[in-house]
C-alpha cells in the first residue's frame, strides 16, 4: 500500500555509474502509449553533481517527494533534471512555468472552444472515429498528467517544473493534493481518473522543481519537498572538472578562463556570470582560438548581461 511515508530505494542516481554516450529512452511530450512506447536516441548529459546533490536526488526518489532546487540562475538546476533523466533512462516531461501558468495546466487542459465548435457545426465524431463532443478527445494531458498516466501503464517518468517562482502564488498551492496523491480526475469527463497505482511506489514520477527565489513559496508546498541549494562551484578544481567534462580540452584555456571568471565574480556586479555563461564563453573561445587577454575581455557580452555592469568593467 502506497502511503505518504513509503520508501523506495530501488532506483538511485549515481554519477559514478558507467553510462553509454547514447541510449534509447521513451519519447516524452506525447500521450503515453499503453503497450509499446515510442523511443528515441538521446545523448548523454554531461553533469558534475556534488555528493550532497546526489544524496538529495536519491532521498527525493526514495520518498516520492519533489526535489526543490534553489540557487543562482545558471548554476545548473535545470540541467540536473536532464542528467538524472538520462542516467535513469526515464522520459523527461518538461513544464516551463510562465506568469500565466495554472497548476491544472501541469495535469491537463480541456478544449471547450473546440468542443463548442464541433457541437455547433454538427461534427459528431471525434478523432480516430470515436464518438461525440464531450469525450476525452478534448482533453490534452500536461507534463505531470502524462507522467501519472504513464505510471498507470507500468512505466516511470521524470518531471521538470522549471522556475516555479515565475507563476502566481496560487500555482504551487493548486498542486498540493496532486503532488501528495499523484492522481487527478478529469472534471469535464465524468468517471475519468488517472493515478499512480497505490501499490507501486516504484512508479512514482521523479519530480524536480527549480526556483530562482524571485518570490517566496507557500509553506505548505515547501513541506512536501526535499530541498537543496545548488551552490556555485567554490574551487578552481571544481570549475576545471566541469569545463573538461564539457569538452574543453585546452588546459591553459581552462585556467585562464577560470581566473577571469573569479575576477568578474569578485567585482561589484549586479549580475555575476554563472556556469551557463562560462560554458558558452569558453566553448566559443575554444572554437575561435581566441584567448582571454590581459586588460581585455573578448566577447564580453556572453558574460556581462547589464549595461551598468559593462560600464563598471570598462572602469
Amino acid at each position: 500500500m502506497l502511503t505518504r511515508h513509503s520508501v523506495d530505494t530501488s532506483l538511485r542516481y549515481d554519477r559514478l555509474a558507467q553510462l553509454p554516450d547514447r541510449r534509447e529512452i521513451e519519447v516524452a511530450g506525447e500521450p503515453p502509449a499503453p503497450d509499446r512506447p515510442r523511443t528515441q536516441e538521446r545523448t548523454r548529459e554531461p553533469y558534475l553533481a556534488s555528493v550532497e546533490l546526489e544524496e538529495a536526488v536519491n532521498v527525493a526518489i526514495a520518498l516520492g517527494r519533489p526535489l526543490l532546487l534553489q540557487g543562482d540562475p545558471g548554476a545548473g538546476k535545470t540541467r540536473l533534471a536532464h542528467a538524472v533523466s538520462y542516467a535513469l533512462g526515464l522520459p523527461l516531461e518538461e513544464a516551463y512555468v510562465k506568469s500565466t501558468s495554472r497548476g491544472q495546466d501541469l495535469l491537463y487542459t480541456y478544449d471547450a472552444v473546440r468542443r463548442l465548435y464541433d457541437t455547433q457545426t454538427g461534427r459528431g465524431a471525434g478523432r480516430f472515429g470515436r464518438p461525440a463532443p464531450g469525450d476525452g478527445d478534448y482533453v490534452r494531458l500536461g507534463p505531470l498528467g502524462r507522467a501519472i498516466v504513464r505510471a498507470g501503464h507500468g512505466r516511470r517518468s521524470m518531471v521538470l517544473i522549471d522556475e516555479i517562482d515565475k507563476a502566481d502564488i496560487d500555482f504551487p498551492n493548486d498542486l498540493l493534493r496532486e503532488l501528495d496523491q499523484l492522481a487527478f480526475d478529469v472534471a469535464e469527463v465524468p468517471g475519468v481518473r488517472h493515478a499512480v497505482p497505490v501499490d507501486r511506489p516504484d512508479l512514482r514520477p521523479v519530480i524536480v522543481v527549480t526556483n530562482n527565489e524571485e518570490k517566496a513559496l507557500p509553506a505548505a508546498f515547501l513541506r512536501r519537498c526535499v530541498f537543496h541549494h545548488v551552490r556555485f562551484p567554490a574551487t578552481t578544481a571544481e570549475l576545471d572538472a566541469i569545463l573538461a567534462l564539457h569538452g574543453i580540452g585546452d588546459v591553459q584555456l581552462r585556467e585562464e578562463a577560470i581566473g577571469t571568471l573569479h575576477r568578474l565574480r569578485g567585482m561589484d556586479l549586479a549580475k555575476k556570470p554563472g556556469l551557463s555563461e562560462l560554458l558558452d564563453w569558453v566553448s566559443y573561445l575554444q572554437a575561435t582560438g581566441v584567448r582571454p587577454g590581459d586588460g581585455r575581455l573578448p566577447y564580453a557580452g556572453v558574460l556581462i548581461k547589464q549595461h551598468a555592469d559593462a560600464l563598471r568593467l570598462e572602469r
